[in-house]
């Protein structure tokens, strides 16, 4: 289930099996010297249909948006009866009855299995990094939301907290030694003069934020190794303390309300004695802590904190689940963010298509909640 089936140059296409990845797909697409790429990025080695079914999105929604918008243009998928039905045909768009493809993405496989996929493709474009840094979340958020609404084309905009930052030169894989402050990473698109006039309104704008060291990368090739400092924000922070297990938050609000998740979140890891470095998509409002953790007792500390955090993304107008799903571990929060209605309404749904809980059982629909299980990283 990992095959390519076609790739439809001419219309920026490709259809592909579920067991796809993006990271191979876009290698695929390079080596092969096609100019367009995948554009939604979640964790590497994520797969077409893994990311179909949990309404994936990455660092580049900012630009692109997530798997629950245009980028998916069908779904093959077997029903819990055995039949087989493709959504829709490949063309950009349709308004013929209801939009079923979107049916099946974000509904963790509870409501068929995905086969099959036509995805559409973007140009590949160059790009370039810039960092700058701030005296805390709050002026960085601020910064943001100001760039986006001053029309500043932006492909990502990713939030490492001082932790993070910490952590990251404590990891050692960088040749660079970074501020510990919060600090954003900028990526620009498009040709040099592009690139320039985005970042010099960028820096005008950051620095009206008390924004201090903003540069841009000298080249795409520094700009990468840059990037990689943000890639590898999740494994210097499981590096950061030795022995240690990682359960990982996934909240998102709107970006305006994103300091004051933050602050809260920072103040119970801080009241219940754990340690969470954070990074995010701040340019969407989503954001991930890493929580630390060795042993029973932290554990149940950590599942108290992030109990707290989902809440409060709930209650900021915001979701328990910006783009990892809700599994088995959210079911609990969904009435609160939802309501009874929209709940209701999604189990009517799961029973018409699968009356006898073939697909996934357990899983999306607040109902019997079994145990939690520990691993080496959390998900959730």
């Amino acid at each position: 289930m990992n095959k390519i089936l076609a790739i439809n140059v001419s219309d920026a296409d490709v259809v592909c099996q579920a067991g796809v990845t993006w990271n191979d797909l876009n290698e695929t697409l390079r080596e092969k010297g096609i100019p367009l790429f995948f554009p939604l990025d979640p964790g590497k080695d994520a797969t077409i249909g893994g990311m179909i079914s949990t309404g994936c999105s990455g660092t580049n929604a900012v630009k692109y948006g997530t798997a629950r918008g245009e980028w998916i243009l069908n779904a093959t998928v077997v029903l819990p009866s055995g039949e087989v039905i493709k959504t829709r045909q490949r063309a950009r768009k349709s308004s013929a009855g209801f939009d079923l493809t979107k049916l099946f993405i974000g509904a963790e496989g509870t409501l068929g299995i995905v086969t099959e996929a036509t995805l559409r493709l973007a140009p590949v474009l160059p790009t370039r990094v810039a960092v700058v840094q701030f005296p805390d979340v709050r002026h960085a958020t601020n910064a943001v939301c100001d760039v986006l609404n001053q029309g500043a084309a932006i492909q990502c905009v990713e939030i490492i907290d001082e932790l993070g930052i910490k952590a990251l030169n404590a990891f050692g894989t960088s040749d660079k030694v970074w501020p510990e402050k919060v600090t954003l990473f900028f990526k620009y698109q498009g040709a040099e003069d592009t690139v320039r006039n985005n970042s010099d309104l960028v820096e005008r704008v950051v620095a009206q934020h008390a924004a201090t060291d903003y540069r841009l990368a000298a080249n795409e090739e520094e700009g990468d190794l840059i990037w990689q400092d943000r890639r590898n924000a999740l494994f210097a922070g499981l590096a950061y303390q030795p022995g240690c297990k990682g359960w990982i938050t996934d909240v998102c609000v709107p970006v305006s309300r994103l300091p004051d998740l933050i602050h809260a979140a920072k103040q119970d890891f801080e009241e219940l004695g754990l340690v969470a470095p954070i990074a995010g998509h701040v340019g969407d409002g989503n954001f991930h802590a890493l929580v630390l953790y060795r042993d029973e007792g932290e554990l149940a500390l950590v599942k108290e904190a992030v109990s707290r955090i989902n809440r409060k993304a709930i209650e900021l107008e915001g979701t328990c689940t910006g783009e990892h799903g809700v599994g088995m571990g959210k079911r609990e929060y969904l009435l609160s963010e939802l309501g009874q209605g929209t709940v209701s309404l999604m189990k009517t749904i799961k029973q018409t298509i699968d009356p006898y809980n073939l697909f996934n059982p357990g899983k999306l629909y607040p109902e019997y909640l079994p145990a939690a299980t520990s691993s080496p990283l959390t998900v959730i």
